[in-house]
């Protein structure tokens, strides 16, 4: 009888264990490259850290000292410009992209692989590549006399087509699959009630795309916040420090000014401000899921 009652509970411990067993390995790389960073980050904001030498206690002095670095304020502005544009345009055209390559007809596999072969290459291979392109001195598009990356708004401009370039087809993969996942069956019933091209987009199509819209919003806009190579490779923050991201301003201040606590504070902040805004964001990811 002990045996009969022992033996489901040993059988639950074993199974307990080997589920440990199987987990540890991606919780230790967690603990090791998330985890003990970010408390070590924690830690740096509440000191002066300087590169060589003893950290030394400041708090609150990283964190009340940042309204005053006119650099990150602006480099705020812009990052929410940027977030707001690249958001607009990107879905628009992952969006159009999805739909074009919608229906299984001759040649669509042909186009899906087409768009999304940019999503493959490295986004530090597709700063460089765009950098030579639009490059005034070696570039082939130099003979056209405009000065991509010269001037703030053809910066930013060059910019936007880079990441559109690059981020559009994995965007559009996305938006497929929730295309695909749309029942045929109502599209038809739709078709038989009389419903034109555009009725059936706006009243069928967006609605039931909801959650897939939802999803890729959140990805482009956490994305955008944390802009960095873009700007980093391709316009260096310029011209005039016109193009200069927030990620931006935490390098300089680490590895320019070699402000460690400073920078460390700065990445807290905008940490706490992303966590903040994915909490919202999946709030409104659920609340669309559930209509």
């Amino acid at each position: 009888m002990n045996d009969v009652v022992t033996s489901p509970t040993r059988l639950r411990r074993g199974r307990a264990l080997a589920g440990w067993a199987y987990a540890a390995p991606a919780a230790v790389i967690v603990a090791v490259l998330f985890l003990a960073p970010l408390v070590l980050v924690v830690i740096m904001s509440l000191h002066k850290w300087p590169l060589l030498g003893p950290a030394r206690p400041n708090f609150p002095a990283n964190y009340t000292k940042i309204p005053d670095d006119p650099l990150f304020l602006d480099s705020v502005l812009f990052t929410l410009k940027y977030t707001v544009i690249i958001t607009i345009l990107l879905s628009a055209v992952a969006l159009g992209l999805a739909l074009l390559v919608q229906d299984r007809r001759r040649g669509v596999g042909f186009f899906r692989t087409a768009f999304f072969l940019p999503g493959a290459v490295g986004f530090a291979a597709a700063a460089l590549l765009f950098y030579g392109l639009l490059n005034n001195d070696f570039g082939p598009f130099g003979f056209l006399g405009v000065n991509w990356i010269g001037s703030p708004n053809m910066a930013l401009t060059s910019t936007i087509l880079l990441v559109l370039w690059r981020f559009a087809g994995f965007d559009m993969l996305i938006l497929l699959t929730g295309l695909q996942a749309i029942p045929i069956e109502v599209y038809e019933a739709a078709r038989a009630d009389g419903a034109n091209r555009w009725q059936i987009f706006t009243r069928i199509t967006l609605p039931l795309l909801r959650p897939t819209l939802a999803l890729m919003l959140i990805l482009s806009i956490t994305g955008s916040l944390l802009a960095f190579d873009q700007f980093f490779i391709f316009t260096n923050g310029g011209p005039d420090n016109s193009t200069v991201s927030m990620v931006m301003v935490v390098y300089r201040n680490a590895f320019f000014r070699f402000d460690l606590g400073g920078a460390a504070a700065l990445s807290v902040v905008l940490l706490v401000v992303l966590v903040a805004l994915n909490a919202v964001q999946m709030r409104i990811l659920r609340g669309a899921t559930t209509r």
